[in-house]
């Protein structure tokens, strides 16, 4: 299928999962929260609210924000101070979204996840359920690892991954990762001017994955482009389609609901054997 096809028919998706990265969230000199854009990304999650579209936010920043609250100079590195900082951050987000949606008369609900949550059956079943349920409610979920209750998540945890396991568990249509690249390179664009962009990804295979490189391009975030090929993995095997943009412009939520040539498009496809947890056991 040519990409301005795959393209077209993200028009006609109902349930959308989309995942903002802390560098998308926060100005770079201070590390605190860029209202400005997030004015606009809100605005632009409730016009799709009001096109009829289910919407879950995946958004990171707790520790971030909480760290330029307290006084921290970026990330803190004992675990504790982390789980302090995430503690002020995630309530500091939480009141900001809640305050910016009710302007456009929408709701807002937290899910703060931990890998246990996917692990375990029963715990797995009942996070399905609430996201049904708020969905079939008219509210969009926000959703963040519970970093001030976990360690290992905090270690090893990012949200590319978070927010793909949420797309496979609720059976979304479409995940887009906003992020501080343009979508995938055929190297590193910040270290090699050579590199190429890559428009789609019918077939997400070992020589595509080997393209991820476990580094980010900021200080502040935590996952790079292997944790976003992962992501791809199990969105793609779960089928739904994905897409990496550049998340500068929050306006390119719109652009590429459009169909306009924004980002990396990785095609759907559905595997007959995909087992969500098959995948989480493997990662994990």
């Amino acid at each position: 299928m040519e990409t301005t096809d795959i393209r077209s028919t993200f028009k006609d998706k109902k349930r959308i999962v989309i995942k903002i990265g802390t560098s998308s969230l926060t100005h770079k000199e201070t590390g605190r929260l860029n209202l400005t854009k997030l004015e606009v990304l809100v605005r632009e999650i409730s016009d799709l609210r009001n096109q009829g579209k289910e919407v879950v936010l995946v958004s990171s920043g707790a520790i971030g924000v909480g760290s330029a609250a307290v006084g921290f100079d970026g990330k803190p590195d004992q675990l504790a101070q982390k789980q302090a900082c995430a503690a002020v951050g995630q309530a500091r987000l939480m009141m900001i979204y809640q305050k910016l949606f009710s302007e456009y008369n929408q709701t807002a609900g937290q899910i703060l996840m931990t890998k246990n949550t996917m692990v375990d059956n029963l715990n797995r079943t009942n996070a399905k359920n609430t996201f049904n349920e708020l969905l079939k409610l008219g509210v969009i979920p926000i959703v963040n690892e519970n970093d001030t209750i976990s360690t290992y998540e905090i270690q090893f945890g990012d949200n590319d991954t978070l927010s793909a396991v949420v797309a496979a568990l609720i059976q979304a249509d479409l995940l887009i990762l906003l992020t501080d690249i343009d979508g995938l390179y055929t190297d590193d664009p910040h270290e090699n001017p050579d590199a190429k962009f890559i428009s789609i990804v019918e077939n997400l295979d070992e020589h595509f994955m080997q393209m991820g490189k476990s580094t980010t391009g900021s200080k502040v975030g935590t996952g790079g482009m292997a944790t976003k090929l992962t992501a791809a993995e199990i969105a793609t095997a779960a089928g739904a389609d994905m897409i990496i943009a550049n998340g500068k412009d929050f306006h390119v939520i719109h652009r590429i609901i459009d169909g306009e040539e924004h980002g990396t498009v990785f095609v759907g496809n559905r595997k007959e054997e995909f087992y969500l947890i098959d995948y989480i056991e493997k990662l994990f």
